[in-house]
């Protein structure tokens, strides 16, 4: 079994989180190719942007990066906090680690700004959530990646799109890139989807 690590900071969305629990839950019970999810946050309770309130799995400091094929990465809001821990460098650290295997990394909306904040993304194509001043484009940019102007961007093993209407489009790449199109097609029939 495949084994994703979902990073929550504060003030992350959780449609953008929840699509990964629920593509790979789903993955599990119907799928050829089942997927384990397990959450991880610098803190024990972490405040959504929208005020649910989350306890994730495991403690970041007990994540060993090796027992895992991927990471995923939910956006957030600036004024609940999401920087605050997406952009630690402790994250940032793990994001590098598992770049250099080579692991799929996934990310929805402005999760792409601590992929690309790490250093990863240099001289590679990305995107993020286009706000209507283009700072959060041009903000990314900054850390050295091409900017593209589409919904989701796959770059070797970086998936980046630009909201939270990419983000299911999103776990089913991930889906796929762990596992087979076959397996992702069948899941997509099983959940009734397009």
């Amino acid at each position: 079994m495949k084994n994703i690590l979902l990073y929550l900071p504060q003030g992350f969305e959780a449609y953008e989180a929840s699509v990964f629990t629920d593509v790979m839950g789903w993955s599990r019970e119907v799928g050829a190719e089942p997927v384990s999810v397990v959450t991880t946050a610098l803190r024990p309770e972490i405040t959504c942007t929208w005020n649910l309130i989350v306890r994730p799995e495991a403690a970041f400091e007990s994540i060993d990066p090796e027992k895992f094929d991927a990471l995923a990465i939910p956006g957030g809001f600036e004024s609940a906090g999401f920087y605050e821990d997406a952009f630690d460098e402790r994250f940032l650290g793990l994001i590098r680690t598992f770049d250099r295997s080579g692991k799929p990394i996934a990310s929805v909306c402005v999760g792409a700004l601590p992929i690309g904040k790490s250093g990863v993304l240099k001289n590679r194509k990305a995107t993020t959530y286009d706000l209507p001043d283009g700072s959060r484009r041009t903000q990314l940019a900054r850390y050295g990646a091409e900017v593209l102007d589409e919904r989701i961007v796959v770059d070797q093993n970086i998936i980046t799109s630009t909201g939270p209407a990419t983000a299911l489009e999103v776990a089913f790449r991930l889906l796929e890139m762990l596992t087979s199109k076959s397996n992702k097609e069948s899941v997509r029939e099983q959940m009734r989807l397009p």
